[in-house]
C-alpha cells in the first residue's frame, strides 16, 4: 500500500542548531514518519547545511529551500501540507492548490512583533506590524486545521477566525465545538529521558568551577524576553554568594535571516558594566539540539523572564519543556501559561516581572533547598508523559490519517477581508471617512428591515 504523502514546510533552520519552528517541524517528521511518506521542507530563505549526524535513522528527506518554482512542485506531490504560520502569505500556491492545509499557529508572531519591534520609529512599527496581520490572515483564511500551543492560545486563534468569518454556519454544522478547525498541539518532549553524554559546564566552561552553581538560561534572548533583571539578579547574589553562574545557552538565532536581537549586545553590555562579564556571567552562541541535555543535566536551577505584555498571556515557553525534560527546577516570571503549570506542578517559582531581587531570593531559595533534583523528578514526570511528542502531536497525525478540506472553503474564496493596498493609499481621509459611515448605515438598515 502507498502510504500518504507528509510534506512539512518551515520558515526556520533545520540542522545542528536549531529553534522554535525549526525544533517543531524537526520532531512533526520524526513522529510522523512512523505513518506516512513525510518529506521536511525549509522554504528558500537561506538554510544551513543539515549534518548527517541530525538527519540519523528513518526515511525522512530533507528538502532545502532552493527556489518557490521547485518548493511548488513539491507541493503538487504532497497529500497534506503542513505549514509553519508565515508561509502560506510567502507563498500563495500553497493555499491554491487546493491540497489539504495545516498551519501551525503555535507562535502568535503579530504579538512578539509588536513587543520585538516597540524601540523603532512609528512609521516602521506600523509596517511591520500590518505585515504580519496580513499573514496572519491569509494563513487562517487557507486553512483546513489550525495548530495552536494551548487552551489559551486556542481561544485567542477563535476570535481571529471569528472576525474572518471562519467561525460559520458551515464549519458549525460540522462541529459546535470547532475543534475540527482548531487543535491544541503543544511543544513536546523526546519520549527517553535525558542521558549525560559529556561535560558541558562545570569544570569545562571557563570561569565555572566542577563545584559551583549554575543559573541556565536555555534559549535565545529574544526581545520580548527581561534578560537584563537576570543579570542584575546575579549581582545581587553576587554579594552574598561566590559559586553561582548565570549561563545563556544563545545568542543569535540559528538563522541568517533572522537579525540578531538587540537585546543581546544590550544583555552583554549590562554584564560587563556590572563587572559580571565572563566571571559570574557567561554566553554561548548557541548550543546545538543534539547536545542540550548535558548543559540542562549540569544546571542546578533554569530561569525564563519576560517583559509584562499580551505577547506573555499568549505565549508557551517551549524551552520549560526541556526544563520539565531534565527535572530542573525554574524561576520564572508570572503570566504565561506553562510557567504557571509548572508552578501548580511545583516545578516552577514565579516572580513578578522587573522585579532583580525576588529573582535573587526565588534562586537562592532553589540552590538552597535539600535533594531539590530529586523532588523535581517526581513532580515532572506527569508533565514529560502528557508532553511526549508522539502524544502531543496526535490531532496532527489523525488529520493526516483522514485529511479533509474545510467545508466552509468554496463560500471563503469570494469573500475579501484583507483590502486592496491600493484602496486608502489614494483616496482623500474625508471620502474614506465617509465611505465607513455609509457602509455602516448600509449594514444597520438591512439589519433593521430583517428584523421587521
Amino acid at each position: 500500500m502507498t502510504l500518504r504523502q507528509i510534506l512539512l514546510l518551515t520558515h526556520d533552520v533545520v540542522g545542528e542548531h536549531m529553534a522554535g519552528s525549526g525544533i517543531r517541524f524537526w520532531e512533526f517528521a520524526r513522529v510522523l514518519d512512523q505513518h506516512f511518506d513525510v518529506t521536511l521542507a525549509t522554504a528558500p530563505l537561506g538554510q544551513e547545511r543539515v549534518p548527517e549526524s541530525v538527519v540519523g535513522p528513518g526515511t525522512v528527506r530533507i528538502w532545502r529551500g532552493s527556489s518557490a518554482s521547485e518548493l511548488s512542485r513539491l507541493v503538487q506531490r504532497a497529500d497534506v501540507i503542513v505549514a509553519s504560520g508565515p508561509l502560506v502569505a510567502m507563498y500563495p500556491f500553497l493555499a491554491a492548490s487546493g491540497k489539504p492545509l495545516v498551519v501551525d499557529c503555535y507562535d502568535p508572531f503579530l504579538l512578539t512583533g509588536l513587543q520585538q519591534h516597540r524601540h523603532r520609529p512609528m512609521s516602521e512599527r506600523w509596517v511591520r506590524h500590518e505585515r504580519y496581520r496580513v499573514a496572519h490572515v491569509q494563513g487562517l483564511r487557507a486553512a483546513d486545521l489550525v495548530l495552536c500551543a494551548s487552551e489559551r492560545q486556542k481561544d485567542y486563534w477563535l476570535g481571529m477566525l471569528s472576525a474572518l468569518g471562519r467561525i460559520n454556519p458551515s464549519i458549525h454544522a460540522e462541529d459546535a465545538a470547532f475543534s475540527s478547525l482548531v487543535r491544541v498541539v503543544p511543544f513536546g518532549l523526546p519520549g527517553q529521558p535525558p542521558q549525560h553524554t559529556c561535560p558541558a559546564l562545570k569544570g569545562v566552561w571557563p570561569g565555572i568551577g566542577d563545584g559551583d552553581k549554575v543559573v541556565l538560561w536555555n534559549g535565545g534572548i529574544w526581545d520580548w524576553f527581561d534578560a537584563e533583571t537576570a543579570v542584575r539578579a546575579m549581582a545581587l547574589i553576587a554579594e552574598v554568594r561566590q559559586d553561582v553562574r548565570l549561563f545563556f545557552m544563545g545568542q543569535a538565532r540559528p538563522n541568517a535571516t533572522v537579525s540578531r536581537p538587540a537585546s543581546v549586545a544590550d544583555v552583554i553590555r549590562l554584564s560587563e558594566e556590572l563587572g559580571l562579564l565572563d566571571r559570574y556571567v557567561m554566553f554561548h552562541d548557541w548550543v546545538p539540539y543534539q547536545d542540550r541535555q548535558n548543559y540542562l543535566l549540569e544546571a542546578d536551577v533554569g530561569i525564563s523572564l519576560h517583559e509584562p505584555s499580551a505577547e506573555v498571556r499568549f505565549s508557551f515557553r517551549t524551552r520549560l519543556l526541556d526544563c520539565v525534560w531534565a527535572a530542573l527546577p525554574v524561576v520564572a516570571t508570572e503570566g504565561d501559561v506553562l510557567g504557571e503549570e509548572l508552578a501548580v506542578a511545583g516545578l516552577a517559582h514565579l516572580v513578578a516581572p522587573r522585579d532583580p531581587r525576588a529573582v535573587a531570593t526565588a534562586i537562592l531559595t532553589v540552590l538552597d533547598a535539600e535533594s531539590n533534583r530529586d523532588d523535581s523528578r517526581a513532580r515532572a514526570e506527569p508533565l514529560r508523559a502528557r508532553y511526549r511528542w508522539t502524544d502531543a502531536s496526535q490531532p496532527l497525525i489523525d488529520f493526516c490519517k483522514s485529511p479533509r478540506v474545510a467545508p466552509d472553503k468554496k463560500r471563503m474564496r469570494g469573500v475579501r477581508v484583507v483590502p486592496r493596498r491600493r484602496l486608502g493609499s489614494w483616496l482623500p481621509p474625508r471620502l474614506r471617512e465617509a465611505m465607513n459611515r455609509n457602509a455602516f448605515a448600509r449594514f444597520w438598515l438591512e439589519r433593521r428591515s430583517q428584523s421587521r
